[in-house]
């Protein structure tokens, strides 16, 4: 293939010069559109995933495929707020209507039980925005040091460091794809049906991931027989067909199953368990710290003279000029942005001082089996609590070393 040319989602080679040719389901859109006609059952599904699949940049072994939902941050974040800075009433408007219309699209995604790059693109293109706007309206103006720049930028760069370590393997389970073939032979149903594999992550995203099993013994994880204890069955998951260890759980939007689960987190796209729950941590800390840094920094060069909380809600020079009209906009952004994660960061925090899971508190709460404390901050099943200190122990050893087998995972 040339830089132009690529493989299309029906086997055929393509050009990338071609991308408004020989689209049957627009064509006859078009044509009922005129005539006044309705269109055929999922005519725009497969209208969408034709444009999905020819939308691509030219690339050295063939045109690359661009995810459709790396698009819209990259294009309406920019101008949202230069249309916010044009005005006070702009700005209240849109800063008010765009978490909505986010909160919107991840039930959406949510309930659907899909995959998006959407979350993980708003949030790497707001830091590089914000960093931007940053250098070319607040640092001209001879109030922030050279020194403030340098710490401001290393809290970017080791958050985007910890998000790195984040982004990988969050703990999942082995399973061998040497056994997958051989997995469909000798697997006892009843087990399968009697197990039960946990309504609330027990949905994979493909077909492939809900037919692996494993025979014998694979790493620690077994399969399952028929005359094993209930105890057993109870933590066998009929998705990834394995034994989980305890703590462990079946991701649905993933398909997989993940050491010590936590959550699976839209923001980075990934699961947060086991292998990278401290990395989690670490990057909404400096998330945390740079973001209030750059926000004092900011609020102290356009509106001097009053206290960065003060300011925020009341600095009357703020619209004089654009330049000081996109800072305060921008400010305003990153103050709500950063609300949201301080708050899951809270939320962490206050489980991990309890020794919870955020899957282990949803599941205490559908049994009726956890406690509510801090006002319903933090849901203590009291299983694995075992103090303050015990708990930070226990999270900040993580990862260490490689994960005991019990006895009940033996088989």
């Amino acid at each position: 293939l040339c830089c132009c040319e690529y493989v299309d989602r029906r086997g055929e080679r393509n050009h990338l010069a071609a991308c408004c040719c020989d689209c049957q389901d627009l064509d006859e859109g078009c044509e009922r559109w005129l005539t006044c006609k309705s269109l055929p059952p999922g005519a725009l599904e497969r209208m969408a995933e034709t444009v999905a699949d020819r939308l691509r940049v030219p690339w050295f072994a063939g045109a690359v495929k661009i995810n459709v939902s790396l698009v819209p941050p990259l294009v309406l974040l920019p101008v949202l707020l230069h249309v916010a800075a044009l005005h006070f009433l702009l700005g209240l408007v849109i800063l008010t209507s765009l978490p909505a219309v986010v909160l919107w699209y991840y039930y959406l995604t949510h309930r659907r039980k899909e995959r998006t790059l959407f979350f993980l693109s708003l949030g790497l293109f707001s830091l590089g925005y914000m960093y931007y706007v940053f250098l070319q309206e607040v640092v001209p103006r001879g109030h922030v040091g050279f020194s403030q720049v340098a710490a401001l930028t290393c809290g970017l760069v080791l958050m985007l460091a910890a998000l790195s370590r984040a982004k990988k393997d969050p703990g999942y389970l082995p399973i061998p794809a040497s056994k997958e073939k051989s997995s469909h032979q000798g697997l006892p149903n009843k087990s399968v049906r009697g197990g039960s594999s946990n309504g609330l992550h027990g949905v994979t995203t493909s077909g492939a991931a809900s037919s692996r099993a494993v025979n014998g013994e694979a790493k620690g994880y077994s399969r399952l027989s028929a005359e094993e204890p209930e105890a057993v069955k109870k933590d066998w998951c009929a998705k990834c067909q394995l034994v989980r260890p305890a703590r462990a759980g079946h991701c649905r939007l993933c398909g997989r199953c993940v050491r010590r689960l936590d959550h699976h987190c839209v923001w980075i796209n990934s699961c947060v368990g086991e292998q990278n729950h401290q990395a989690f941590i670490l990057a909404l800390s400096f998330f945390m710290l740079t973001s209030v840094y750059g926000i004092t920094l900011t609020l102290h060069t356009i509106c001097r003279g009053r206290t960065p909380f003060v300011a925020l809600f009341y600095c009357p020079g703020a619209y004089s000029d654009y330049s000081s009209a996109l800072s305060f906009t921008c400010v305003w952004y990153c103050a709500i942005v950063t609300a949201g994660m301080g708050y899951i960061l809270l939320i962490q925090l206050l489980n991990i001082s309890y020794n919870v899971t955020e899957r282990e508190a949803r599941l205490a709460l559908r049994d009726n089996t956890g406690h509510r404390l801090l006002g319903g901050l933090v849901i203590d099943t009291g299983q694995y609590n075992r103090g303050f200190l015990c708990n930070w122990s226990h999270f900040l050893s993580l990862g260490s070393s490689p994960p005991q087998r019990s006895a009940e995972d033996i088989v």
